[in-house]
């Protein structure tokens, strides 16, 4: 592998800018931030936080198992809610994908807007095999 690999797959949305949905290093993997974006019907996938929230983790394990890793192995994620108060909701289906001893470390903000009115983006840094 060069020092760094662009990582794509057609399992989570297309980059909608000049960006890869990741980048991979030997060892680590760091995703672009994922929104709720079916990858099938490129249409958002609901309105609640809750239906965004699944879809964006969906698409986050997607980008990591083509880039050889998987949720089991992110360390860090960064997420950006359009609305803090939708922080519990979100915490609820966020927690569902990570069920290990060792969750990651994590960031939350609320931010002023999101990509396509999106109420939730998610980004991470994981290892790989």
């Amino acid at each position: 592998m060069t020092a760094k690999q662009a990582v794509s797959t057609d399992r989570a949305p297309a980059a909608i800018g000049p960006y890869a949905q990741a980048i991979k290093i030997p060892g680590m993997v760091f995703t672009s931030g994922q929104i709720p974006i079916d990858p099938t019907t490129k249409q958002i996938a609901g309105d609640t936080i809750q239906d965004q929230a699944k879809q964006v983790m969906i698409n986050l394990r997607a980008v990591l198992e083509a880039a050889g890793s998987s949720l089991d192995r992110v360390i860090k994620t960064t997420c950006f809610l359009a609305d803090l108060n939708d922080f519990a909701s979100f915490n609820d289906v966020y927690g569902g994908f990570f069920t290990g001893d060792a969750p990651p470390a994590r960031s939350t903000v609320q931010v002023a807007k999101l990509p396509m009115g999106v109420r939730v983006e998610v980004e991470c840094v994981a290892l790989t095999a």
